[in-house]
């Protein structure tokens, strides 16, 4: 694997953005989008609230649930990947928001992902699901309009693969189409250019993704650089309890888990591990 792997991933996404518009245009997508039959979810109101309102808050550290079948690093986590159950085991367990992994090539996931797990759990917990957030590669206007289509309530946009005029753009744009931004940083000049645009969240991001190499001392040092009135999530390289209430003496509203709960044997037990 090559250090700077992010380059070799965003130019393969370049290349499936393409192909993806030739299969499914502007047009369809907005009819895509007129199917959605119910409103959207705010993941910045399921952190700061609660999964479903006032009730179910008053936790230190909010759950944003991942559903991904493989990674760069280590190839792929789970033989069969069930999301549309693992997504309603998520929303049963208490997570404020589920994060869907949709880059195909080497995370293995599919745009399907999010539109199926969205309608599942429409259909089991209508107004009182968490708020799904899209997590990908995203560069080009084309993916806000598709994450919108497919049933994203948030999308993930990480500052070091955009260049200065292409944050605030998709920004506005996402929030045109009633997404949230979970905005990704890694290091202090990502933190201003975060600061500098209307994101909904921040997310600091523990892992290199030149390397893929995790460090979690990175949350530590970025959250005293983000105004106490932002919304923070730490991202990449929590694996238990003990990660997680690291994170929570830093000072973030929620920690985003992958591996550590698609991999566990007890998916709902590993969840009370990162809800404190």
């Amino acid at each position: 694997m090559p250090d700077d792997i992010i380059t070799r991933i965003v130019a393969d996404k370049r290349v499936e953005v393409e192909a993806r518009k030739q299969r499914e245009p502007l047009d369809a997508l907005r009819r895509r989008q007129e199917r959605i039959p119910t409103e959207q979810w705010s993941l910045v109101r399921s952190i700061l609230e609660g999964p479903r309102g006032p009730s179910t808050g008053g936790k230190r550290m909010q759950l944003i649930a991942e559903i991904k079948k493989a990674t760069p690093s280590k190839g792929r986590l789970v033989p069969v990947l069930e999301h549309r159950a693992m997504a309603r085991t998520y929303t049963i367990g208490g997570a404020a928001g589920i994060s869907i992994l949709t880059e195909s090539k080497y995370f293995q996931g599919s745009i399907d992902f999010l539109g199926e797990c969205r309608v599942s759990i429409d259909g089991y917990y209508p107004g009182g699901r968490p708020a799904m957030l899209r997590k990908d590669f995203i560069f080009d206007p084309y993916q806000i309009y598709e994450s919108r289509a497919y049933g994203a309530d948030a999308v993930l946009l990480i500052v070091s693969i955009l260049a200065d005029d292409e944050l605030p753009r998709l920004v506005a744009l996402a929030h045109e189409q009633q997404l949230e931004c979970l905005v990704e940083v890694a290091n202090e000049r990502e933190v201003e250019r975060a600061l500098a645009v209307e994101s909904d969240l921040i997310g600091i991001n523990n892992r290199d993704l030149r390397t893929f190499k995790v460090d979690l001392s990175v949350t530590g040092r970025l959250r005293p650089l983000i105004p106490q009135d932002r919304v923070v999530v730490a991202l990449s390289g929590i694996h238990n309890r003990s990660d997680t209430e690291r994170m929570a003496q830093a000072g973030v509203h929620a920690v985003l888990v992958g591996e550590a709960l698609v991999t566990a044997k007890d998916v709902r037990e590993k969840m009370r591990e990162f809800l404190i």
